[in-house]
């Protein structure tokens, strides 16, 4: 599967007010959870997730192999902001920096 940004997560630190206005822009969640709040638009996943809003929104590639392209990343000069970690039974994520400190968001097996 070729690399595709199919994904953004947003992070809100009330997730009722955030919804309250996501859902008045995107219309109706097809998820809506304590932890996660999610729309589609034409495909393109848009979540609200609680949390801590100073790293602000992070765009998801969906990768073939989230370690050996973590692995690239890391040899290129990006920094770890947040290691793997599994949110569905076939999905990892993990946000990576680049040297300015733009966020990467990798989503894959």
């Amino acid at each position: 599967m070729p690399t595709a940004i199919r994904s953004q997560v947003i992070p809100v630190s009330d997730l009722a007010a955030a919804k309250a206005i996501y859902t008045g822009l995107l219309g109706d969640p097809h998820t809506d959870t304590p932890y996660y709040v999610g729309y589609n638009v034409d495909g393109f996943e848009v979540a609200l997730t609680p949390g801590d809003v100073s790293g602000g929104p992070v765009a998801y590639a969906d990768v073939d192999d989230l370690d050996t392209t973590r692995d690239t990343l890391l040899a290129a000069g990006a920094t770890e902001r947040d290691s793997p970690r599994q949110v569905a039974p076939e999905a990892r994520v993990c946000v990576l920096l680049d040297k300015d400190g733009n966020a990467i968001g990798l989503r894959g097996k």
